[in-house]
């Protein structure tokens, strides 16, 4: 089955520049945007405009940007991790924030890594090329139950 990964990334240029970066290394083969946090909750728990939508397709990462309209990233990292169904999926916060604060909020609600977005184009790409390489193709995820 086809590994799926989850960007939660509200600004269209690291949008595109992260897609790039995935299909320039063979891995967005499936990649779910989301555009705001609460879109990314409604995809993963079926709700708002994914209501219905059976059965979940549960990505094998989610790369999750901080600040986010209408529901920011670490409200969304703390969903993740109540409930049952999410608790276990690695979340990688990529985010352009320096602040130490958003660093420890983020590992103290769940995050599995955090990396700061770098500036220059050719260190993003870098930098996304080898999350999803180890996320997808290194990593060994647990075993989905029923």
């Amino acid at each position: 089955m086809e590994k799926t990964i989850m960007l939660v990334e509200d600004n269209p240029n690291d949008e595109e520049l992260t897609l790039r970066a995935l299909r320039k290394a063979n891995i967005a083969n499936n990649v779910i945007v989301a555009r705001d946090g609460q879109e990314a909750v409604d995809f993963l728990f079926g709700t708002g405009q994914h209501a219905g939508r059976e059965p979940p397709t549960m990505p094998a990462v989610v790369l999750l940007d901080l600040k986010l309209p209408k529901l920011d990233g670490i409200d969304v990292l703390q969903r993740i991790r109540a409930d049952p169904r999410t608790k276990l999926i690695p979340v990688v916060v990529l985010t352009s924030s320096s602040e130490d604060e958003d660093m420890l909020r983020s590992y103290q609600s769940g995050a599995n890594s955090y990396v700061r977005k770098p500036i220059e184009f050719s260190a993003f790409a870098s930098a996304v090329t080898q999350l999803g390489m180890y996320w997808i193709l290194i990593n060994q995820s647990p075993p989905r139950r029923g």
